[in-house]
């Protein structure tokens, strides 16, 4: 089946990056008391991140407040995905992927600095997504995470600019993680309790900014 990681909570999530997705995308109901449902894209193809572990607490958070979250992890990306060719037909194994876009409410997306910009691998990925349809009029928010001082402000805002060019609609709630390895001990949780409540007041905001865009 598909892959999973362990939350936070010590639970295990379902990486809904396989035919399982599929089976779930387009015009499924909701679960009772879920406004929205959120994907959570895990912004760089490096295994065993802090990329990751952010994403997990983004989803962990919302599954807490009662949504529906799935993470689209980058690392599952198809190989095939990068031959050259793909520019024009896609690779079948990148369907759920296509997919859980066109189905999403709101896209959360978790980005680190590398070289002081976004990684190319989410770059690449939007550069593979059905233009205009998969991201117009989508609202989408950022987190940023780095190793060092500015929490990756420079990489969420190169990633900005890609997605207004599609015409997204950009959540300016924008929450950055600096010094990210020590920022999460060893319970998998922020360290911070001040680190903590911006990003659970954030979660919560970005949930009622696609309830609105949704209605």
């Amino acid at each position: 089946g598909p892959p999973s990681v362990l939350l936070p909570s010590g639970r295990f999530f379902v990486l809904r990056s396989g035919p399982a997705l599929v089976a779930r995308a387009g015009g499924r109901q909701l679960l009772p008391g879920s406004k929205c449902l959120i994907n959570v894209i895990s912004g760089t193809n490096r295994p065993q991140s802090n990329t990751a572990k952010v994403s997990g607490l983004a989803v962990e958070g919302l599954l807490q407040a009662g949504e529906e979250a799935e993470i689209l992890d980058l690392t599952e990306l198809p190989i095939e995905l990068f031959e050259g060719a793909s520019y024009g037909e896609k690779p079948a194994a990148f369907a759920p992927f296509q997919e859980a876009i066109l189905a999403t409410h709101g896209i959360l997306t978790v980005i680190p600095e590398y070289n002081g910009a976004c990684p190319g691998i989410m770059k690449y990925f939007i550069d593979m997504l059905r233009f205009p349809d998969s991201l117009y009029e989508k609202p989408v928010g950022f987190i940023g995470l780095s190793a060092g001082p500015w929490g990756a402000v420079r990489a969420v805002e190169q990633i900005e600019m890609v997605f207004q060019y599609r015409h997204a609609h950009l959540f300016g709630r924008r929450v950055f993680i600096p010094h990210v390895g020590t920022a999460i001990g060893e319970d998998g949780q922020f360290v911070d309790p001040a680190m903590k409540q911006r990003f659970a007041e954030a979660l919560e905001k970005f949930v009622d900014f696609c309830g609105r865009l949704k209605d």
